[in-house]
């Protein structure tokens, strides 16, 4: 009877640059210990990544850094087998941590490795990181197949910066014959599609008797990743489509000013309602826990009808929480909050200084006798724009951050999404004048459901831009109906 295979792929790195933050977000899940010093990992942890009927198993390992490894590079030099030599000695596990640590690591790389993904710090210059070109001195001697992967990048950046930076590293990398490739997979900010490129390179180099396996895992991987996708868009769509078809009766048009505040509130509270469960939704469905980037407090009452004075700061915090970048984080605060990942969020509020009045986001339709209050195209044009937005904050955070904070997105992502989103805008403001005509939940989800096809393809055409070297494996992710 065959034997259960074993395909291991071991995170080495010297001590402290994040193997452990990086397993967590590859995993989505909390594993080990994270703490800001030097050798808190200081024994191998194994995760199961995929296992078939018959026991084979991908495992991805979490070793113990290296340290002092220029020292521990003199020592070695100039033996015969200085490998076994360092193997066999023994190292006190507390006054000679780092060796001991170091001896942990190479044992099981040589043992039980079949690829190494050599983790740096990008943030560094690679001719200053003294300890890179020891460490993959040592294991070259191992002789297992490395990938540098470049961890603590920074905020999300463009295709050309990226590249940029993996140049940096390849160039000393390339002086080993050993390593095979350098990429980006940041623990903080890296996107699922980065995760994808990875496996498909690992691929390649792994043992050819094991190569099924990590083909499975690969496939298994798509499949998870376009369901995901799949799902994303629906929540984002239907959320959209629920506030294009929605209005508020105002009664006769010039009834008290304080009656069309109540319609205007009443329209903006089920619209944060939406959004908010809407991200808490994209947040559950990439493996992330949430929590409101702010803890500002507003009354919706403060927002006025249309034909009311402008009041611009009143009316631009509305605008920040229902048409800022991650305005969906609000939540009811006259309510005292919606629950969110564990926390209550009393609001977000990002891009909403300079907004100005936000008279334009409303507008009444119907007779005089009947007028109805309900959200202008322009309003619904800016929250096709957020949710692409919010997507792309959700789809680049890594487990490694912790629990999923609101950030500041990168200019270049704005510029990107604006402008895939502009050229659907004839096929968007006929769709919300279908669903305004119509009005009410029918339409609202039949809004949803014609503005998945648009929105899907202005996620995919963004991601595209960002990660062109991903283009195929994104083709490779079926479109369609719900996962």
């Amino acid at each position: 009877m065959n034997q259960p295979r074993s395909l291991v792929l071991s995170l080495v790195s010297h001590t402290n640059v994040g193997k452990t933050t990086l397993a967590r977000t590859w995993l989505r899940r909390e594993v080990g210990e994270v703490l800001d010093q030097a050798h808190v990992t200081d024994e191998t942890e194994r995760f199961v990544l995929h296992e078939t009927e018959a026991g084979d198993a991908v495992v991805l390992a979490d070793t113990p850094g290296f340290g002092d490894s220029v020292r521990l590079l003199r020592r070695l030099e100039g033996r015969s087998n200085p490998l076994g030599w360092f193997l066999g000695e023994v190292w006190d596990r507390f006054n000679d941590r780092p060796l001991w640590c170091s001896q942990k690591a190479v044992a099981h790389v040589r043992e039980e490795a079949d690829l190494v993904l050599y983790l740096v710090n990008a943030s560094e210059d690679p001719s200053e990181a003294g300890y890179v070109e020891p460490e993959l001195k040592i294991l070259g001697w191992i002789d297992r197949p490395v990938i540098v992967l470049l961890n603590q990048t920074g905020e999300a950046k463009s295709a050309a910066a990226r590249a940029a930076d993996e140049a940096r590293w390849r160039a000393l990398a390339d002086e080993h014959d050993v390593v095979r490739g350098a990429l980006s997979l940041d623990a903080f900010t890296r996107c699922w599609l980065q995760e994808g490129l990875l496996f498909d390179h690992i691929r390649a180099l792994v043992p050819h008797a094991k190569r099924d396996l990590m083909e499975r895992y690969l496939d298994e991987w798509r499949a998870r990743s376009a369901a995901t996708l799949r799902e994303s868009v629906e929540v984002l769509a239907h959320a959209i489509g629920a506030a294009a078809a929605d209005g508020e009766a105002l009664g006769l048009y010039r009834l008290a000013r304080l009656d069309r505040k109540r319609s205007g509130d009443a329209l903006a509270r089920r619209l944060e309602e939406s959004v908010a469960t809407a991200t808490e939704r994209l947040i559950e469905l990439h493996g992330l826990r949430g929590e409101g980037a702010e803890d500002v407090r507003v009354r919706l009452g403060d927002v006025s009808a249309p034909s009311d004075p402008a009041n611009p700061w009143q009316r631009s915090v509305l605008g920040g929480l229902v048409g800022g970048a991650l305005g969906g984080l609000a939540a009811d605060v006259a309510h005292g909050g919606l629950t969110f990942g564990g926390g209550a969020v009393a609001g977000a509020i990002l891009g909403a200084a300079g907004l100005g009045g936000l008279s334009w986001a409303y507008r009444v339709l119907g007779s005089e006798a009947e007028p109805r209050m309900t959200w202008s195209p322009e309003f619904l044009d800016r929250q096709v724009r957020d949710a692409v937005l919010r997507y792309l904050a959700v789809a680049h955070a890594g487990r490694g951050a912790g629990e999923f904070r609101a950030r500041e997105q990168p200019d270049f992502w704005r510029a990107a999404v604006e402008r895939e989103r502009d050229a659907h805008l004839p096929e968007l403001h006929e769709l919300w004048e279908r669903a305004q005509r119509d009005s009410g939940e029918d339409a609202g989800r039949e809004a949803g459901f014609e503005l998945i096809e648009p929105l899907d393809a202005m996620i995919r055409a963004v991601l595209r831009e960002f990660y062109p070297e991903a283009e195929s494996l994104l083709a490779s992710l079926p479109r369609g109906g719900a996962a």
